[in-house]
Formats: C-alpha cells, structure tokens, sequence
C-alpha cells in the first residue's frame, strides 16, 4: 500500500515553517493553541468574501502577531479602517496578549493552492461542470507562472450514483524532491449530491539551501507593496 504524506508536513524545517510561531510550556502550551485554533476559525468564517488563503500567528513577549494573507485585503480593511479595528476588538477579547494585525495582499491568487481549491468547490456548488472548472483553475495556474500543477477530485461527481476520484496535472509536481517549493491544499464542496474534496497540488520552483522561513520570504518579496503594517 502507498504511504502519502502531507507536502507541508514534509518539508517543515526544509524550505518552510509553521503558521504557529511561538513557545510555551505545560497547561500554557495547550491553553495558547486552542486560542489559536478559536481564532484561525473566526477570522475564515467572518471574511468569507476576503479569499483568505493562510493565518500566521506569531505570539513575542506579551504580543499575539496576526498576518492575514489574502487575496482581497480591502474587504478586511473597510472604509478607512473601520473594519480592521472591529476586527481586532473582536480578536482581543479571544486571547490575554495585545493583538496586532498585519494585512497581506497576495498577488496572483492563480497560483495560491489554498484560493485554488476554494475557487473549484464554489464552482462545484454552483452547479459548473466539474472538469470545466478544474481545466480553467489548470490553465490559470500555468499561465501565470506555475510550474505545475495537480488537482484532485473526490465524491458524487456530476450527480453519479457511485462516488469516484478523478485527477488531472499539468506540468511536473516533484512531490519526492524536498526541495521543491510544492503549496499543498484541501477544500470541499457542500454539494446537494454529498460532499466533494478537492486537493491541489501547486509546483512554484526549487529552493536551493536549507531555509525553513524560505516560502514566506518568497511570498513576501513578491508581493511587498500589498503589506499592511500592523495596527
């Protein structure tokens, strides 16, 4: 039998990191954890419309460090901030620490894996052939810079009887190489047969050298003039 393993678990400590980035002991451990889990949830399910690809918490001395990278930052932001201070209010009642947050725009939502498999399950949910979307997120994806790409589906796929998995990949996907820079999501689709998953599988290049922080600094530098500093 194969034995798959999650890219990112895999390359953790390789070319990238954790979304979590602190430290803490016994009971403290498991207490600033579930903070982070409560507000992980909270800020995906408020901003739907946002296209909210990833949530990196940072917590430095008495300070919990929010960046919100998303596809569309206005929608977070508001009309002159009014939505982000809401937002933070409601995110300071969550946790003890002072919370700052940072906004980042991501540039070419095309190739972000997690905004990928979102887009296909609304597509799916709206009824649109299943193979159509999945060619049509494909060709965006290579157009704009992929080096590869590799979408999964699974579940009552066009209304079938019988559940099935079908699968499609364009370009290469090294998924053995650990240095390649592979951005791994899953997503599903509320449809009225049943559920239907998605996985993508996105290829962006290699990344010579060991540097955990290596695929947020790639993310950064290419998108530097959409950060937010935080507030």
């Amino acid at each position: 039998m194969g034995h798959k393993s999650n890219p990112i678990g895999l390359r953790l400590q390789i070319n990238r990191t954790w979304d979590s980035r602190w430290y803490a002991e016994g009971g403290e451990y498991a207490k600033l954890l579930k903070e982070d889990i409560e507000i992980r949830k909270y800020i995906v399910g408020s901003l739907p419309q946002a296209a909210i690809s990833k949530v990196v918490i940072e917590r430095p001395a008495k300070l919990c460090r929010i960046s919100i990278y998303a596809a569309r930052p206005g929608v977070i932001i508001g009309k002159k901030g009014a939505d982000i201070e809401k937002l933070r209010a409601q995110l300071g009642k969550m946790t003890d620490s002072e919370v700052k947050l940072n906004i980042v725009e991501i540039r070419k939502p095309e190739v972000d894996a997690k905004l990928v498999a979102q887009g296909i399950a609304d597509q799916l949910i709206r009824r649109v052939a299943f193979r159509r979307a999945m060619k049509r997120a494909m060709q965006s994806a290579m157009r704009l810079g992929a080096e590869g790409i590799k979408i999964m589906c699974g579940g009552r796929l066009g209304g079938a009887e019988i559940a099935r998995v079908e699968q499609y990949r364009e370009g290469r996907v090294p998924l053995h190489t650990l240095r390649a820079n592979i951005d791994y999501a899953e997503a599903e689709a509320l449809t009225a047969y049943g559920i239907i998953g998605i996985k993508v599988w996105v290829f962006k290049g290699e990344i010579l050298g060991h540097d955990p922080t290596a695929t947020d600094r790639l993310m950064m530098e290419s998108q530097t003039s959409g950060v937010r500093p935080a507030r």
